[in-house]
């Protein structure tokens, strides 16, 4: 410390009558100064303080009811499809029960139907042949011509009993198909009581214990996407004009300083807004800036998935110019 110290105010002292301080002292001071994040790299790089965050997603139950498990801890990572939660489904079974029995009544209406439509077929055949046979009685002056009409009354009553009966067959296939309908219906639900994870992910937070009621779209859990990682800057605008989306961008983190991570341009805000309180920035906070979001290659985030930490601070660089080959201090360095 009493070495360092003189060297510090012997470049105070320089920087202060504008003489120049030796190579390598400057060049120390400026490696300082980009790893604080206090300036940048080249006059086309820019940089900001922020912060590691990821995607996160609350997987909720759709019903409400009794959380009878849990079966995931905080930061486990779970599997795409893996069981989460349970919920009490003793209610839904009851239910599925009763709408097997209205398909068992459904298909027995349909049964009586197409007895009652046997029956209809077989009166329109007697009637059929007594029409005929009083036709032929008829023509020949033997009977009357009222018996003929009351034979061909006959015959149409009969066919109407007829396509009534047919009808109800009809009705009894509607019935039975409205039946396994909500007989699915209720298998939907008791799979829902079933609270699995929608993404790969690790579970930030365990929101509810077993033995708790909670109530229809509730979360038990919330889940960190670990493909989705990614760390928000907030830019001046002549910072921003000139980026696009997939320009390349740079990461150095505090915990690990000595190591760059890759990252891309994948969203700039359309508008401009107040630095948020909770980012600290070079300039001052009246200052309109816009929000920047650099993320991070999902193959990068596969291979160090353990590694990845929400919350850890750090800064990152972008390219005014996207042709500015990359500083020697920001080319990517990653652990082997």
């Amino acid at each position: 410390m009493r070495r360092a110290f003189p060297t510090f105010v012997f470049l105070s002292v320089l920087v202060g009558l504008g003489a120049a301080p030796p190579v390598q002292a400057a060049g120390f001071l400026d490696s300082v100064l980009i790893t604080l994040g206090l300036r940048s790299a080249e006059t086309d790089i820019s940089s900001s303080n922020g912060r590691i965050e990821a995607q996160s997603v609350d997987v909720a139950a759709k019903y409400a009811g009794r959380v009878s498990a849990v079966l995931v801890t905080e930061g486990q990572v779970v599997e795409a499809g893996q069981v989460i939660a349970q919920l009490d489904d003793r209610e839904m079974q009851a239910k599925l029960l009763g709408a097997k029995a209205q398909v068992l009544q459904a298909q027995a209406t349909k049964a009586q139907a197409e007895a009652a439509v046997m029956q209809a077929q077989s009166a329109v055949t007697v009637a059929q042949t007594t029409y005929d046979r009083t036709e032929k009685l008829q023509a020949q002056a033997i009977a009357s011509q009222g018996s003929l009409d009351d034979a061909r009354n006959a015959l149409e009553s009969a066919r109407a009993s007829l396509a009534s009966a047919r009808a109800a067959v009809s009705n009894g296939d509607a019935l039975i198909a409205a039946s396994n309908a909500a007989v699915e219906e209720v298998k939907v639900a008791i799979d829902d009581l079933t609270v699995k994870a929608p993404i790969r992910g690790r579970v930030q937070f365990r929101l509810h214990e077993p033995g708790e009621v909670i109530a229809a779209g509730t979360p038990v859990v919330t889940l960190l996407d670990l493909t989705d990682v990614y760390m928000n800057l907030y830019l001046p605008a002549d910072a921003v004009g000139t980026l696009s989306a997939d320009d390349e961008a740079r990461l150095i983190l505090d915990p690990i300083p000595q190591y760059v991570v890759p990252a891309k341009v994948t969203f700039i805000s359309p508008q401009a807004q107040f630095t948020p309180k909770s980012v600290e920035t070079q300039s001052e906070r009246e200052q309109l800036v816009f929000r920047v979001k650099l993320s991070i290659p999902r193959d990068l985030l596969e291979k160090f998935e353990d590694y990845v930490k929400v919350g850890v601070r750090g800064v990152g660089y972008v390219r005014k110019d996207p042709a500015v080959d990359w500083p020697a201090n920001l080319q990517v360095k990653l652990p082997q």
